[in-house]
């Protein structure tokens, strides 16, 4: 079953737990949202409203609120040193629709499952360690010797880098004067 709903001037046509991106409807996410205006409802028996269909509504949940991308309105007139660059970004609600209801029915509040949440680490109890402990302390008297390293001497302070010499200065030219008459005014 589908359905053609209206929001913000536009319309949409939606099923059951399909993911849409609408204008900003209220509601933070998780909260159930419902849209009235159903125009159509399709499947075995379609059912097309005048102007819509009366006791039919769908219900979504709101997944995030979010913002479109960027859309530069740029502006200029020519020859008159007129230029606007104004930006906009829409805000944009993103909604699963839950159910398609009909009859005047109210929309059901279905918990989603969650992302498997780590579990806590189990407590240690007091022979635990100790039983760690001991396969390690075999396992080390069971390695062979490593040769231990020596500490690094200390480097000596290097001494800046030079600079490369300048290159000797080409005398400047005399300015001429500036022409007189057609000049820029100043």
């Amino acid at each position: 079953m589908f359905a053609v709903i209206k929001t913000g001037g536009k319309q949409y046509r939606v099923a059951a737990q399909d993911v849409i991106t609408i204008e900003k409807v209220k509601g933070e996410p998780g909260e159930i949202v419902e849209f009235a205006e159903v125009l159509v409802l399709g499947g075995d028996s379609p059912v097309i409203g005048r102007p819509t269909v009366a006791g039919a509504t769908v219900a979504g949940e709101v997944v995030e609120q979010t913002r479109g991308a960027k859309v530069i309105a740029f502006k200029k007139r020519r020859r008159k040193n007129s230029r606007r660059k104004r930006g906009h970004r829409q805000e944009l609600s993103v909604i699963r629709i839950t159910e398609i209801l009909t009859d005047g029915r109210k929309p059901t509040r279905v918990e989603r499952p969650q992302a498997a949440a780590p579990a806590p680490a189990p407590e240690p109890t007091g022979e635990a360690p100790a039983a760690q402990a001991a396969p390690a302390e075999a396992a080390e008297a069971a390695a062979p010797p490593v040769a231990v390293k020596a500490p690094a001497k200390p480097k000596a302070a290097k001494a800046p880098a030079r600079k490369p010499a300048k290159a000797a200065k080409k005398p400047d030219k005399p300015k001429a004067p500036a022409p007189k008459g057609k000049g820029k005014k100043k």
